[in-house]
């Protein structure tokens, strides 16, 4: 019994909990309704500013209440803050739970896809619109010019980069003659160099035969100089020697009369020797 009575008590608790859970959400989303409504009055009077201010305190009284997000994004748009409004819009389709609603969001989203050259996002967010309310000729329409503008898109993107591709071709062509010229170059370079060196080597070695005075080969003109080198020394040896003055004899000569006068005298000398021997007188006198 007392477990009975200890249930009923926890319904009654749980019962009257749910209620007054249920009264706060019918209250925010009273509050919210009205802050739409009074956000939907500024917006026909086009004061787009105190009319965010309303949608705002709506999200804020009851996140999902779509008619604030929507409203609010349409403020934006028609404001030209597309990025806040395309934010917007985006919430609000994920918080409607109408299609007519998600059909309005989705199609305000194509609007501004299509205000920023997004065409080919355009084009989705239009289908999307279709899918929710398939009847609507102005979804329609938009959704067969964004398929035009995301064919042109598709064309100049292919066209850009096929220029940009011939670019780099070309770019990578010159490059690699560009190259090959620069290769040239330095292989001319290389055999003018080695010319020159060549052309140097031989106009030093004409330069060496020039100086030759006898037009020798080099070889032989060490040798010559060698000979000559030796005979000069001997010439100046020879020029070191005592010369005579003139009227005077060089001592060559008074060696070699001194040895005629000795043998002379030698003779003279024997002469007399056998003179005495034979007892006859002979001259003494020096014939000369």
């Amino acid at each position: 019994m007392k477990h009975i009575i200890a249930l009923i008590l926890t319904i009654i608790s749980f019962i009257s909990f749910a209620q007054e859970e249920n009264k706060e959400l019918l209250l925010a989303a009273k509050k919210a309704n009205n802050f739409v409504y009074q956000g939907n009055e500024l917006i026909e009077s086009q004061d787009y500013v105190l009319a965010e201010m309303e949608y705002r305190k709506a999200i804020s009284e009851k996140p999902t209440t779509e008619a604030a997000a929507y409203n609010l994004g349409t403020s934006y748009y028609k404001s030209g803050n597309f990025d806040e409004s395309l934010y917007r819009l985006q919430q609000a389709t994920k918080t409607a739970t109408s299609k007519p609603e998600k059909h309005k969001a989705f199609h305000n989203i194509g609007n501004i896809l299509m205000q920023n050259k997004k065409c080919k996002e355009a084009v989705e967010a239009y289908k999307n619109a279709l899918r929710n309310n398939p009847s609507d000729n102005e979804t329609r329409y938009n959704l067969s010019v964004a398929k035009i503008c995301a064919e042109e898109q598709q064309k100049q993107d292919d066209q850009n980069k096929d220029d940009k591709q011939d670019n780099q071709d070309q770019n990578d062509e010159n490059k690699e003659n560009q190259d090959n010229k620069d290769k040239e170059n330095q292989d001319k370079e290389g055999e003018d160099k080695e010319d020159k060196k060549d052309e140097g080597d031989q106009d030093k070695k004409e330069g060496e035969d020039e100086k030759d005075d006898e037009g020798k080969p080099k070889d032989e003109k060490k040798d010559d100089k060698k000979e000559n080198g030796k005979g000069d020394e001997d010439k100046k040896k020879e020029q070191q020697k005592p010369q005579p003055q003139p009227g005077q004899l060089s001592p060559q000569q008074i060696k070699n009369l001194l040895e005629a006068m000795n043998n002379q005298e030698q003779k003279v000398q024997e002469k007399m020797n056998a003179e005495k021997q034979k007892g006859v007188k002979i001259k003494t006198e020096k014939d000369w």
